[in-house]
């Protein structure tokens, strides 16, 4: 008997228990239909806008989780770049942006290049873009592949990071021109690359 009495107070409990974490949960965690975001600098100066059909604003951690994401970058005021990804993570006070899944970053001055990667991590207090695994870059002209690569805006120059693959992409379907190195440097504005090998020479390959 005085274990049935033990029963029927513990299940009220239980009951109350599972209820206070469905009230946590509605409340901590808001879902936003269409999300369309500008982002300032304390001169405000417009940083970057963002936008996402569909979110989640945690408010215990402050974190927008948003899906299809597409982010605006600015500079001087004018579009830079264009980004999207399947899905990203607004963190730190709107500070730290994590882009993942079929992240493709287009350059507005240069059309023609298209820059993929797995993910994509800025912290807007620098001015440089961190990607990982299976970074490209491709143009007309070159394709340039690492699983890591950094983009630096004020340069508008990628790093990608050892081990480096390089094509040229010739008119004649039948020539390339191949070159493996640790550390490769492209310019978005002028469309160079630099090569860099601190142990061993550039490998290079010449097909015909």
């Amino acid at each position: 008997m005085i274990s049935l009495y033990k029963l029927l107070f513990i299940i009220p409990l239980i009951i109350l228990g599972c209820k206070d974490k469905k009230i946590d949960e509605k409340y901590l965690n808001q879902s936003i239909n269409t999300l369309n975001m500008n982002i300032f600098s304390n001169k405000g100066i417009k940083l970057f806008s963002i936008k996402s059909p569909n979110s989640i604003y945690d408010k215990e951690s402050n974190t927008f989780n948003l899906k299809e994401t597409t982010i605006n970058l600015f500079q001087d005021e004018k579009l830079e770049y264009i980004i999207n990804s399947d899905k990203s993570k607004l963190s730190n006070n709107n500070k730290i942006i994590v882009l993942s899944g079929n992240v493709i970053v287009k350059t507005i001055n240069q059309q023609d290049d298209k820059l993929t990667a797995n993910s994509f991590t800025w912290n807007i207090q620098n001015s440089e873009f961190l990607l990982l695994g299976n970074v490209k870059l491709e143009n007309s002209l070159v394709t340039l592949s690492s699983n890591r690569a950094i983009l630096k805006k004020s340069t508008n120059i990628i790093e990608f990071f050892n081990p480096v693959k390089y094509k040229y992409n010739n008119s004649i379907k039948d020539n390339r021109y191949e070159v493996n190195s640790e550390n490769a440097y492209y310019n978005i504005d002028n469309k160079s690359i630099n090569f860099t090998s601190k142990e061993e020479r550039v490998r290079s390959k010449i097909y015909f």
